[in-house]
């Protein structure tokens, strides 16, 4: 361990209404200031960690601390646990800023096992037909890339938002889209299952997993869906392996996959095979978003206490149901 690493010895999921928090280390996942009626700044904080969250109010907060304090930041939190509103929360007493924190202690993973996944995206490449099994190969077994995509995560909130996520995503649309290709009439398996592989390939270059999950700049200036578009269409060029039709079959997918104009696909889905993929994402997305909320909440009966920003509304919990 280097010198000056804080060790993290209490986790969101283990905090009760009454602990004392002293120095305890947590990602500023989300940092609003706001002034009380007499002008007295104020914090409103959401303290995570890698198993969990939970929200936090700093009184009274002092220049030196409101001057540094933003979300994702690592910061030593002091304080104490109480009850608001039938959910825990921190009452901040002091903040400063964690020296050298190691980054797998606040950023969630996915709980599927790297390697389990990483062997289940083999064998669903594999089972393509050429040229979309060389295509898929040569992107996504890159021994460079690889590492990067089994990390990222599918996005900074929402759905699939922790290291492994992006991955995740990816192989379960490839489950539904080999489902749905022997359930509807006309589909082209293998476009369809390469598109799902292939579609959201640039969020390894979107995201930054420096002090949470950011956008970096090439997520900001270029964007996921352009990005996978430039990497496809560079390896065809080196593959010399699809046909013009082929080429532009893939790239219409991952063009089209976000499904509207306004939520930022350059153009609309027109083949069966988009179409099917626009919804496909949209389910996996909507339903991982649903449990997503449910682990976030920290509400204890049948309704999460807070409204899903996904849905607008508060989210009933499955019989069964139990936190991951």
């Amino acid at each position: 361990m280097l010198k000056g690493t804080i060790v993290k010895s209490l986790y969101a999921a283990e905090l009760q209404v009454g602990d004392s928090l002293d120095n305890e280390s947590f990602l500023l996942n989300d940092v609003n200031r706001r002034t009380t009626k007499d002008g007295r700044p104020y914090l409103l904080l959401v303290l995570r960690d890698k198993t969990g969250q939970v929200n936090a109010v700093f009184w009274d907060v002092p220049d030196h601390v409101d001057g540094w304090a933003k979300t994702g930041m690592v910061a030593e939190v002091t304080g104490r646990v109480v009850s608001y509103k039938e959910a825990l929360q921190v009452t901040v007493t002091d903040l400063n800023v964690a020296p050298q924190p190691d980054m797998t202690n606040f950023l969630a993973s996915s709980q599927r096992p790297r390697d389990e996944m990483i062997d289940d995206l083999r064998q669903q490449i594999g089972r393509l037909v050429e040229p979309w099994q060389g295509l898929a190969s040569h992107l996504l077994l890159d021994k460079t890339f690889l590492p990067m995509f089994a990390n990222a995560p599918a996005a900074r909130g929402m759905h699939h938002a922790y290291i492994g996520g992006l991955l995740e995503h990816t192989l379960s649309m490839a489950t539904l889209a080999d489902y749905l290709a022997d359930h509807y009439p006309y589909v082209n398996r293998d476009l369809l299952i390469t598109g799902a592989l292939l579609h959201d390939m640039g969020k390894v270059h979107e995201y930054s997993i420096e002090g949470g999950f950011t956008f970096s700049d090439d997520g900001r200036l270029v964007g996921h869906i352009i990005r996978a578009i430039t990497l496809v269409e560079t390896a065809i060029a080196e593959l010399s392996t699809l046909s013009r039709s082929q080429t532009r079959q893939i790239i219409h997918l991952i063009a089209s996959h976000h499904g509207t104009l306004e939520w930022g696909s350059p153009i609309l889905p027109k083949t069966l095979e988009a179409v099917l993929l626009h919804q496909i994402d949209l389910l996996d997305s909507r339903v991982q978003g649903f449990f997503d909320h449910l682990n976030n909440d920290q509400g204890k009966d049948d309704w999460t206490l807070k409204s899903s920003f996904m849905f607008k509304t508060e989210l009933h919990r499955p019989d069964g149901y139990e936190k991951s």
